[in-house]
């Protein structure tokens, strides 16, 4: 099996989007210098026109007017990683969460919250899944893998800073 992918401009620079050919369901999307961020690999399918939901969904949140995605997702990871970017997916547009809450969420343990920051900080799906609303528990911005200006940027175009 395949990987189809893209392109797209954003105002946090270029995102390269992957996809499920067999199901549709975004699998990622990355970031120029993403820590564990994707590139394009040999065999990879460049298919544009799979990715018109993703692409017009992406235009309107940078345009301030999508508060929630509704695209089909599927990344890989374990349980606990799935949990935790379950988790995110609740986090509103507007809002921000502490790690220490989204490991309360899930069930984890106060000591849990090192390996909460781990999976949040492997979430293969930046932006569409929020691991940008995650903060530190004194309110500072702590760890994106896209960069803290991107963190900063998407924050404040959600009005949540």
């Amino acid at each position: 099996m395949t990987t189809q992918w893209t392109r797209l401009d954003s105002p946090v620079g270029p995102l390269l989007l992957t996809a499920d050919p067999e199901t549709g369901a975004l699998t990622s999307l990355s970031v120029p210098d993403q820590k564990g961020g994707r590139t394009v690999q040999e065999g990879w399918l460049h298919d544009p026109g799979a990715f018109r939901d993703a692409e017009e969904q992406l235009a309107a949140y940078f345009a301030g007017e999508l508060k929630e995605f509704r695209l089909p997702l599927r990344a890989e990871g374990t349980d606990f990683r799935r949990k935790v970017w379950a988790a995110l997916d609740t986090v509103p547009y507007g809002a921000t969460t502490t790690y220490g809450e989204i490991a309360a969420r899930i069930g984890a343990s106060r000591a849990a919250v090192r390996a909460v920051g781990g999976a949040i900080g492997a979430n293969p799906l930046l932006i569409v899944r929020p691991c940008h609303r995650v903060i530190g528990a004194d309110g500072s911005l702590t760890g994106y893998a896209g960069g803290l200006e991107r963190k900063t940027a998407l924050l404040t175009l959600e009005h949540a800073i």
